[in-house]
């Protein structure tokens, strides 16, 4: 909660550089706002906290891009994004931009956490941990967890805790006898892969989005990030009467006409029966 006290200080002192009374108001009013809600949703747990001796629980959210974020930084980027948007004015959005990134670099726990993000021993370290939340403590915020020695690090996701961002060439056989490829996920590379299914891949009939299977412990469902799911979109093959209008039937890849199966429909249960009608 510094970081959000912090900018909510500064952002008054930029407020004074606004000539218009009600841009200022609208400035100060969603910089009140946002870290009202914020602090309100912080509420019930501190980073670092110590439930019991020699025990320490931080707390993270992954993006749909699958960038992991301690949560206060999290926090922040909303309240940038905000302000810069209520702002209206060139001048007040450089000095915000300004103070945060200073902010980011004047704390030594914050340029660790930077750091060990960006670190893919780290992100292996961590994504290989990665379990359901049965702890008893945080589940309905929090539905993943990480237990790394003494610490417990509990993640909530923007949609699912594992996403795909980067496809890697054949490294082996696959079930035909060529090569295998492998879909990359939350920036570990060639460490943190997953047999890429070509026939399992399922667009999500509402949102468009693109998922694909991945480890039980992980929930089952990856999400595929959105530059990688545009790469992929001139494979996929509509119905005759719904060209890029319905779901998708086939997926072309490697010489082959893959038959998508849907088997993913099953963990969106609200969508489910819209796709069996379909079919």
């Amino acid at each position: 909660m510094f970081f959000l006290l912090a900018a909510k200080q500064k952002v008054a002192a930029a407020a004074l550089s606004l000539r218009n009374a009600g841009r200022r108001r609208r400035l100060l009013d969603a910089a009140a706002t946002t870290v009202e809600r914020c602090a309100r949703r912080n509420a019930a747990y501190v980073q670092g906290q110590a439930p019991e001796p020699h025990l320490r629980e931080y707390f993270y959210y992954i993006d749909h891009q699958g960038q992991v974020t301690l949560l206060d930084f999290s926090d922040l980027k909303m309240l940038v994004l905000t302000l810069i948007i209520e702002s209206s004015c060139a001048c007040v959005a450089a000095l915000l931009m300004s103070f945060f990134c200073q902010l980011f670099l004047d704390d030594t726990k914050v340029k660790n956490f930077i750091t060990c993000f960006k670190d893919k021993q780290f992100l292996v370290f961590f994504f290989t941990r990665l379990r359901p939340n049965e702890t008893g403590r945080y589940q309905d915020q929090f539905p993943f967890l990480a237990l790394c020695g003494r610490e417990r690090n509990f993640l909530r996701c923007d949609d699912r805790p594992l996403v795909f961002t980067h496809m890697l060439p054949g490294v082996g056989l696959g079930d035909g006898g060529g090569a295998s490829e492998m879909l990359s996920f939350c920036g570990g590379g060639d460490k943190l892969t997953a047999p890429f299914r070509p026939e399992a891949l399922f667009m999500h009939p509402r949102t468009g989005r693109l998922y694909h299977p991945c480890a039980n412990r992980a929930g089952s469902v990856g999400l595929v990030r959105s530059a990688l799911a545009f790469e992929l979109s001139p494979h996929f093959e509509y119905p005759p009467d719904q060209p890029h209008g319905g779901q998708p039937t086939h997926f072309l890849w490697a010489g082959e006409r893959h038959s998508l199966t849907n088997e993913l429909a099953r963990h969106f249960p609200e969508d489910e029966e819209e796709l069996t009608g379909t079919n």
